[in-house]
């Protein structure tokens, strides 16, 4: 593997390649070159084996990769090649849905407990995972040397919970609360705000000349306005 930092970008990239691979196995499909990958996940040819590469050769110049074993590299690479344990903050409707998603759809993680600080909540189970009172949280994962947690709380409790979590050893942190979190050094947070991914994608929901149309008039209306 190189001694070259590798980007976030690139570590993000690679899960949508393995997503693709089992696809492509579970329909049979043998062998896949860099362009027919550049098809399925809409990145280039070049960037898919420019990302591979940092971490070895594993295609045949003019034939591509062989699916099960690039399959079998990138399990490895990431580290999904055995189960990771996995907790979430937070058992509200987000929290719900992703831990009975990862719990039943997941191969590669385990969810072993959700922690809530709702008396109404606790005690219940989501797809068999016991919910707990959040105070249990870090006796949880010094037991269980939990590294990676799913954070849905609300955004005036997420710094709370991370900081208390970060001090009991989760090292890498899936952020859905709308909030800015800091974490000591050494300590991963991706964050993923639902709300701002709306947002963004409603733009692209209506015609641009349309959108420009309506900005140009509002400018001559203000213009307008200004000259009476």
């Amino acid at each position: 593997m190189s001694n070259r930092a590798i980007s976030k970008s690139v570590i993000k990239r690679l899960p949508v390649y393995l997503r693709i691979l089992d696809n492509l196995i579970r329909r049979d499909v043998e062998i896949i070159s860099s362009k027919e990958l550049s098809n399925e996940s809409g990145f280039t040819a070049e960037q898919i084996r420019k990302d591979l590469a940092y971490f070895g050769a594993f295609g045949t110049r003019g034939t591509g990769y062989n699916t099960s074993y690039l399959r079998e590299k990138i399990i490895k690479i990431i580290g999904l090649d055995k189960k990771t344990d996995v907790i979430v903050l937070g058992a509200g409707h987000l929290g719900t849905a992703l831990t009975r998603y990862n719990a039943e759809k997941n191969p590669y993680v385990n969810i072993v407990a959700v922690f809530d600080r709702d008396p109404a909540v606790i005690g219940q189970d989501i797809s068999d995972v016991p919910v707990l009172p959040v105070e249990e949280a870090p006796a949880l994962i010094r037991d269980y040397q939990i590294k990676v947690a799913i954070v849905t709380v609300p955004a005036d409790e997420a710094q709370g919970v991370v900081d208390m979590i970060t001090a009991a050893g989760v090292r890498a942190i899936l952020n859905f609360a709308p909030a800015k979190i800091h974490v000591p050094e050494g300590v991963h947070v991706f964050n993923a705000d639902l709300t701002i991914e709306l947002q963004s994608l409603i733009y692209y929901s209506s015609a641009e000349d349309e959108r420009f149309y309506r900005l140009k008039q509002e400018k001559l209306d203000k213009e307008k306005a200004q000259k009476s």
